[in-house]
Formats: structure tokens, C-alpha cells, sequence
């Protein structure tokens, strides 16, 4: 009665992609322990798989990746359901969420270990400890309650990629056949979801990766990347590829490397890039990255304030001149820049913040202008725990707090917190939030998403109609004949949906 269920809680409707985080979990403990993977993307019932499982009598171990927002939908319900009728069983969550919301995680009653951050090591030798009955105080990167007590092990040093273990890939398409995980979008007729790193080198003050990675990167080689994709693509037909990494473009000469592999099997693909670290590639390896296959890159505009920037604790030397500047500078290599702009963030005066939102609406048609195809993604500030930032100081003095029930989490105004479209900050007004989602909608009316493959080429120039007079004349304010044809048409917002 050893054996180990891993679930991947529902993130979205009708999207499947393979679940690598919880994967790499596999991989960990392949071989040493049996395992099975629950995806609540591919079942429909996942709760009742899990219990069939558990009603064997031979799993005890059940593993749960939860990120912010949908997961915990579905997570949270499911958890304590299962805990509540199998209460011998150990429940352990990995994660954003529970590395950041530890506290709140612990104290519900239905989860027994938090995984702070990679858990290839810290998850194995967890139940290693519990098997065999020994401590596991000292093991690193866990998260656990005693007494009234939360304890924190010490964070593990982020371990080199290659030598891990390779995906398990095999055995996850006896459980679910890896095709349906391959989906139309964008980029192609059957994209891959991959990870070929972990962290970020960078400490940005309003994101998640920093409190979990703190400013650390490690990455495959070039040529285990390529190696996986090359089998993926030969043997259930994968053409295109989103990296989900945080910052697959750390390394120019990596992505060169890797640019000049993939290039021979005319794939395309996607990742996340930080401005000013692609403003230094030459423009031999900028053209080399379209010519392998890269069609589109995301890129953390975040603000075109370098106050606003300083803020944030962008770090690095990105500012509002360059972002417009490296926006046209990809004209001549056909890659789309597809820029997030971070709205909202806190400021003394209620005068100040609406004064910030004024300024970046008019910095984003900048943007725009030099650069039409650019794909402007909007989110509103939520603010990040990370332990002693300035800016978490700031909001918590504002009045900002985290619910202190773990159920909470699972409201819709929670949820949509955690996707950056209801920020629950008592410094930004309705008026103002308003503002935003109308700019929003009449931005993404006069240029709809290049990623939104359902939206005909009839429906693109009726959005653009209607929606064109309002963006060039600033009438942003009820826009309810877009936000009608959107409805209708179902259209689809990256940053909620994906591709």
C-alpha cells in the first residue's frame, strides 16, 4: 500500500496539453514506486477515478500540482472530499500556489506537505522518509505542520537539468494517448507543450517565479531539447511547440544551438523572452530564430513608466523607450512581439494611480502604432507575497489581504484575481477597473489576437469597423456593440485561454 496517484487538477475548457509539471514528478519516482496520473483536463470524473484507485487498497501517496486561479477550482473540493473519506492516505501538494499560500494550505486539515518549489528531489525522498519511518526534517524544499507550528526546510540549490531523468512519456499514453494532448492552435495542427527550463534570473517584484526560484535559472542543453522534441514529433506527429518556461531565452547562444537543430524539421513555435535581453542578440541570431520555426514571442512589457518599471523591480535595464524601439526593431524578422502590460499597480494618491492608467493607454497605442502587429495582452495588478519586497510592504499598508481560509480561494472574484482581471486592490476604483477592461475591449476590437485561429478573416474586418473609430479617437467608455460581436463570436483572449 505504497503506491502513488499524481493529479493534475482542470485548468481549462476543452484544452489539453501535456501535464509536465506533474510529469516530472513521475519521472522522479519511476521505478522506485508505482504511480498513476489523474488529469482533470482528460477526465471528466476525476474525483471518482481517484477514489476507484483508492478503493483498491493500494495507494496511499496522492500528489497535487495546483496553479493559482482554475486549478484550485477543482483542487480544493476534490482534496478534501478524498481526505475526508480515505484519511490514510498522505495528501501533498506542489506548486505556485502552495508555495507561496503555505500557511492557509496547511492549516485546512486535508493536506500534510507542501512541496516549496521543484520537488524532483524533495518529492522521492518525502516518501522515502514516510516509508521507511524516518525523519524528514532535513530534506529540502518541503513545507509541513507540527503542532501549531509552520516549518520550512531549507531551499534546495536549483539542480541541473539534464541529468534528470527524461519525461515518461511512454507510460502517460497507456493512461491517455498523448495525441489529444497535442492541439490545434496558432503555431500548428498538433502543438507540443514543453518545459526546457526552470526559474528566472531576475527578482520582478509583482511575479510569482521569484519567491519559488529567487532569481535562479538552469536550463537543458540545446541538444536534449531538441532530442525530446524530435521524438515526440516522430512518433505522435507534434509540428509546432510552446515553450512554457519563464524565460526560455536566457542564453542566446543556447537558442542558437537549439534554433539551428530544430530549423531542419520546420516546426513552429512560442516562448517568453524579457526585452532588454533580446534587444542585445545580434540580428543574425534574431533572424536565425524565424527561420527555425519561432513565430511569436512574449515579452513582460509590464510599463512603458520607468518609474512604474523601477517600481516593479524590473530589474535589468529594460525602459518604455526601448520597448517601443525593440517592438519595431521585429518588423524586419517577422517575429510578432506579443507584449503584457501590468495596469493598475498602487500609488499615494488616488489622482496618481488613475494618472498611471491615463499614460499607459497612450504609451500602448505607441506601441501599436510602430508596430500594428504587435499583441498587446492587459492585466491589472495582484499583488505577489513575496517576503520582504517594498511593494508587497506598500499594498498590505493599503489594506490588501489574502483570504485566510483555504475554501475561499475558490470564490469567482479569488479566481478571477488570480488570472490579473479582478484585483480585489482597494486602490484601484470600479471606474478605474472599468476603464481598463473597456480599453481592452475596444484594443482587442480594433486589432483582434492573431492567435485566435476560430476568428474568420469576415469577422476580423467587422471587429475592426466597428471598434476602429472608437481606438482612434479614445472613445473607450461602453462598448457593448464589441463586447456583443466578442460574445458571439466567442472570442478568445490569450491570457486567459491560451492560443
Amino acid at each position: 500500500m505504497n503506491k502513488i496517484i499524481l493529479f493534475n487538477p482542470k485548468s481549462a475548457e476543452g484544452k489539453y496539453r501535456i501535464p509536465n509539471s506533474i510529469l516530472s514528478i513521475a519521472a522522479s519516482v519511476e521505478g522506485r514506486f508505482d504511480w498513476t496520473i489523474v488529469d482533470g483536463n482528460r477526465d471528466p470524473e476525476p474525483l471518482k477515478v481517484m477514489e476507484d484507485y483508492l478503493n483498491t487498497g493500494q495507494y496511499k501517496y496522492i500528489g497535487f500540482t495546483v496553479m493559482p486561479g482554475p486549478q484550485l477550482r477543482q483542487a480544493i473540493p476534490i482534496a478534501k472530499a478524498i481526505k475526508e473519506k480515505f484519511p490514510f492516505t498522505t495528501m501533498i501538494w506542489g506548486g505556485y500556489f502552495p508555495s507561496t499560500q503555505p500557511k492557509v494550505i496547511l492549516e485546512s486539515g486535508f493536506v500534510d506537505f507542501v512541496i516549496n518549489g521543484p520537488g524532483d528531489h524533495a518529492f522521492p525522498a518525502l516518501i522515502d522518509a514516510l516509508e521507511r519511518n524516518t525523519p524528514y526534517e532535513f530534506i529540502k524544499n518541503i513545507i509541513y505542520k507540527s503542532g501549531g507550528d509552520i516549518v520550512k526546510t531549507a531551499k534546495e540549490d536549483l539542480m541541473e537539468q539534464d541529468p534528470l531523468p527524461p519525461l515518461p512519456y511512454n507510460k502517460l499514453n497507456d493512461i491517455y494517448y498523448i495525441d489529444k494532448y497535442l492541439g490545434k492552435t496558432f503555431l500548428g495542427e498538433k502543438t507540443l507543450a514543453y518545459h526546457s527550463s526552470i526559474g528566472c534570473p531576475f527578482t520582478c517584484s509583482f511575479c510569482a517565479v521569484v519567491p519559488i526560484f529567487e532569481a535562479r535559472w538552469k536550463a537543458k542543453s540545446a541538444q536534449l531539447v531538441y532530442n525530446d522534441i524530435k521524438y515526440i514529433k516522430d512518433k505522435w506527429g507534434a509540428d509546432a511547440i510552446e515553450f512554457h518556461d519563464n524565460n526560455f531565452f536566457v542564453s542566446e547562444k543556447r537558442t542558437v544551438e537549439f534554433s539551428k537543430l530544430i530549423r531542419p524539421e520546420k516546426m513552429s513555435w512560442w516562448g517568453m523572452a524579457r526585452i532588454d535581453t533580446m534587444d542585445k542578440f545580434k540580428d543574425e541570431s534574431l533572424a536565425l530564430i524565424r527561420e527555425a520555426g519561432c513565430k511569436i514571442i512574449f515579452f513582460g512589457a509590464e510599463s512603458g513608466n520607468n518609474l512604474i518599471l523601477e517600481q516593479l523591480d524590473k530589474g535589468g535595464t529594460q525602459t518604455g523607450d526601448q520597448i517601443i524601439r525593440f517592438a519595431e526593431r521585429l518588423k524586419k524578422f517577422d517575429i510578432i512581439p506579443e507584449y503584457s502590460f501590468v495596469l493598475g499597480t498602487p500609488a499615494p494618491t488616488e489622482e496618481q494611480v488613475q494618472a498611471q492608467i491615463d499614460f499607459e493607454i497612450d504609451f500602448i497605442k505607441k506601441v501599436k502604432a510602430v508596430n500594428p502587429r504587435t499583441e498587446i495582452v492587459l492585466y491589472t495588478y495582484s499583488p505577489v507575497p513575496t517576503e520582504g519586497s517594498t511593494l508587497y510592504k506598500q499594498v498590505q499598508a493599503l489594506g490588501f489581504k489574502y483570504p485566510q481560509v483555504l475554501e475561499d480561494w475558490v470564490s469567482p472574484a479569488w479566481e478571477n484575481f488570480d488570472m490579473r482581471k479582478n484585483p480585489l486592490t482597494p486602490w484601484l476604483k470600479p471606474e478605474m477597473i472599468d476603464q481598463i477592461r473597456d480599453f481592452e475591449t475596444v484594443l482587442n476590437g480594433a486589432y483582434p489576437t492573431v492567435t485566435d485561429i476560430r476568428l474568420s478573416t469576415l469577422k476580423r474586418k467587422a471587429l475592426q469597423v466597428v471598434a476602429g473609430l472608437r481606438f482612434k479617437t479614445n472613445i473607450y467608455k461602453y462598448p457593448y456593440e464589441i463586447k456583443l460581436l466578442h460574445k458571439m463570436w466567442r472570442y478568445r483572449q490569450p491570457e486567459i485561454q491560451g492560443f
